[in-house]
């Protein structure tokens, strides 16, 4: 599923309502002028990352959202989703992962604003 309802409020910018991603899953959000991002949601919290695999190109939201990880669907390479750190082989390069903030029953990050 892709999300394009994308606001920036003082600052922030507003991906989805929390309801959009299902506990376990990940949703792509396309962000005009941007690279597209995938916000997963994982026993209550909310991390967001940068869609795109740094080693293939795959979109990360379709790949499989685990014990805080994401495996990339088309090398099985995974990333740690609160830092973007590769973790496993043939992924080595980090992904971008952003400080999510979580109000008003919607997911924003502040666009410059990274955890990695």
């Amino acid at each position: 599923m892709e999300q394009k309802d994308v606001t920036l409020l003082a600052g922030e910018l507003r991906l989805c309502r929390v309801d959009a991603v299902e506990d376990g899953e990940a949703l792509r959000v396309e962000v005009e002028g941007r690279m597209p991002l995938a916000v997963y949601h994982v026993d209550g919290e909310f991390y967001v990352t940068d869609d795109t695999c740094s080693h293939g190109n795959a979109s990360l939201s379709e790949g499989t959202v685990e014990n805080g990880q994401v495996e990339c669907p088309w090398h099985v390479g995974r990333f740690c989703l609160k830092t973007g750190s590769a973790l496993t082989f043939p992924a080595v390069t980090p992904i971008r992962a952003y400080r999510t903030i979580v109000k008003d029953g919607a997911v924003f990050i502040h666009p410059e604003d990274s955890s990695s």
